[in-house]
């Protein structure tokens, strides 16, 4: 059993039927994280050397045979920040480099197959909403995902040379106190554990066989 899984309570989410007012108990103070702006770019790079550290295994026989290159987390690290408040506009021109690490699997010329990390950096430029100074400072925070779909081996300093295609999520938010209405605590579900139900059959059987008289003697 789930929120979502035949689970019916007025008490669980999901979608408002009748009077959304219905139902209201307070108004509750929550802590969360406050989105004061977000925006999405899409690059596509050419030639970017992907530099390989921590192989696994180590010493590999070069040449190396790329397999693929991932992201190892979504969460992106940002660095060189600058924030420049325009002065005819409510926004601020946000300067900051997003650096994402990615795993890159390939083979050696043995055929052993191998991993190392490298770390793929773009220079972010771009004008987004910046709420005036405060106590509680906002931040920037950043998303990133990429794919190399072309990939070559520099054999000269052992690199990848990579076409990359990089989506970048930047967020400006800030640690928040909000004031929400609510309808009380979540009913919370029991769970229900996976099964085949190979026996469901078998189980579903009665421990006696129902008798064709009617319970009746004589017959």
């Amino acid at each position: 059993m789930s929120f979502y899984s035949n689970f019916q309570s007025d008490k669980c989410p999901g979608q408002i039927t009748g009077n959304p007012l219905n139902g209201l108990t307070e108004k509750v103070c929550i802590q969360a994280e406050k989105i004061f702006d977000a925006a999405i770019k899409q690059t596509q790079i050419e030639n970017y050397t992907l530099t390989l550290t921590d192989l696994t295994p180590e010493n590999p026989t070069y040449p190396l045979t790329f397999i693929s290159a991932r992201s190892l987390t979504s969460a992106a690290t940002v660095s060189n920040l600058n924030i420049d408040r325009q002065a005819d506009k409510n926004c601020a021109r946000v300067q900051a480099t997003v650096s994402v690490p990615v795993e890159v699997l390939y083979t050696d010329a043995n055929g052993v197959e191998g991993s190392a990390t490298a770390t793929v950096s773009i220079v972010q430029d771009v004008l987004m909403a910046v709420p005036s100074a405060s106590i509680i400072p906002s931040s920037v925070q950043a998303v990133a995902s990429e794919v190399a779909p072309e990939v070559t081996f520099d054999a000269t300093n052992n690199t990848f040379v990579v076409s990359l295609c990089v989506t970048v999520i930047l967020k400006i938010s800030m640690p928040v106190e909000l004031l929400v209405p609510s309808y009380g605590y979540c009913a919370i579900p029991p769970a229900q554990d996976y099964s085949q139900e190979i026996c469901a059959g078998f189980f579903e059987l009665p421990l006696y066989p129902k008798s064709k008289c009617g319970g009746k003697t004589g017959c």
